[in-house]
């Protein structure tokens, strides 16, 4: 998984370095393995990126280095992934910031004989400058890259002489958005909360199929292939921040609904519910406010906020639950307790959680409800969920479970919950992770 930004400011006396690295912050909980940033003046282009949180990476000498009026930046949580990637052909430069998954490489390989090995970042990147290179027009060279592409691709790239191109497959994957300053299209970003950290207006999202091309004189749009959305759903009740609109939805929204269905179908009998931060805390208000439950706030973040389900390994990821929470004891003790999640992948951060209020503070019961459906499987499309091995909910009913984790009682939400809180068509949304289409 990763999250892209790219800054067109159209005026050479714009300087976009410190805009990229506010927006990267924004979007830093999409990756938190690396951080990039390149930028441009028209003729050639720099690139600093190394591994680490965006405000590890980046230094104010770095940021005042990183002259540009126009640039790209990327957070991701691969290690392997590091962007932007940059390639160059004699006086050519290409800079690309990609998310997604190419699924016709080797066709794509023999076109414009590039090794299907690289990372898909490097190797799309490869391709359109091989494209670049032989039309010698950065326009039709993205248009004729993105036609033959197969699969699911966010791509913002830039090239050395004052130009940029960005696209969204015609699913839609993953998200992608576009705001301005003034009247000039020239901020994007995987989610809105970026475009408001940097003072951009939103003015929607980048439709499915549509490409941008940008230079100092002109915005041109076009639909380049036939919409055929079929929206990340992952993304609704997990990836995406509370404060953003993707898909022409509000993330709060769907969260909140979330939460309203868990009470009307899901409802158990306790002294408190509580939810998990930071993303269940909608969820856990709503159903509060539905069954006139009291509402606490259990849990206390220490250090930086770690998003436990997609940390690389074992070892980080037990490490992240025991920073991601600490329990608030009175809240717990002595109490009926519901505990709301936005998921349960492993359900590690489950067992260790409930093993605490019931061993160490003292819980009476602890419930579990969840605000998402069973993820049964794997994604193929780049977003980062673990194989299905690994998945507690693709081997065990609801009562083993809760037998594993120590809880009273266990529930997930289903699809068709999930699709009515989300307010979309259910063609529209996929559902895969989950055990749906």
């Amino acid at each position: 998984m990763s999250g892209l930004i790219g800054i067109f400011a159209f005026d050479e006396l714009w300087n976009v370095s410190r805009i990229l690295y506010y927006g990267l912050l924004g979007l830093q909980h999409r990756g938190q393995e690396n951080a990039g940033i390149a930028t441009s003046n028209g003729e050639t282009i720099q690139v600093f990126k190394g591994e680490g949180l965006v405000e590890q990476v980046f230094r104010e000498k770095i940021l005042m280095e990183l002259r540009g009026w126009y640039g790209i930046g990327a957070v991701s949580a691969d290690p392997n992934d590091k962007q932007p990637v940059m390639v160059s052909d004699d006086s050519k430069q290409v800079a690309l910031v990609f998310s997604g998954k190419i699924l016709n490489k080797q066709e794509l390989a023999a076109k414009y004989n590039v090794n299907t090995e690289l990372i898909d970042a490097d190797f799309v990147a490869t391709c359109l400058l091989k494209e670049y290179s032989e039309t010698r027009d950065f326009y039709e060279a993205g248009l004729n890259l993105v036609k033959n592409l197969r699969g699911i691709s966010n791509i913002i790239a830039i090239n050395n002489a004052g130009e940029m191109i960005v696209y969204r497959d015609e699913f839609g994957l993953k998200p992608l958005v576009v705001g301005s300053f003034g009247f000039d299209y020239g901020a994007f970003a995987s989610e809105s909360c970026a475009i408001d950290v940097i003072g951009a207006d939103l003015k929607g999202d980048v439709h499915p199929g549509e490409f941008y091309y940008l230079n100092q004189y002109t915005v041109e749009r076009k639909q380049v292939k036939e919409p055929r959305p079929k929206y990340c759903a992952y993304e609704y009740v997990y990836l995406a921040r509370p404060d953003s609109r993707i898909n022409g939805v509000w993330i709060y929204d769907v969260r909140r609904k979330i939460g309203e269905i868990l009470a009307e179908k899901y409802r158990v009998d306790a002294d408190v519910v509580v939810g998990i931060p930071d993303t269940a805390i909608p969820f856990s208000m709503a159903y509060a406010n539905k069954t006139n439950t009291p509402v606490e706030l259990g849990f206390i973040s220490t250090g930086r906020k770690i998003r436990t389900a997609i940390k690389p390994n074992q070892f980080e990821r037990l490490i992240g639950v025991q920073l991601k929470l600490n329990p608030i004891k009175p809240v717990f003790r002595n109490k009926r307790v519901l505990i709301i999640d936005d998921s349960v992948v492993r359900g590690t951060t489950t067992k260790n959680t409930v093993s605490l209020l019931r061993n160490r503070i003292g819980a009476k019961e602890v419930h579990i409800r969840v605000g998402s459906p069973r993820i049964v499987s794997g994604c193929p499309y780049g977003v980062e969920i673990p194989p299905e091995d690994e998945l507690i909910a693709a081997h065990l009913s609801e009562e083993e479970v809760a037998t594993v984790v120590g809880a009273d009682s266990f529930c997930w939400i289903t699809n068709d919950d999930l699709v009515k809180a989300i307010g979309l068509r259910k063609e529209n949304i996929c559902l895969k992770c989950f055990g749906g289409e």
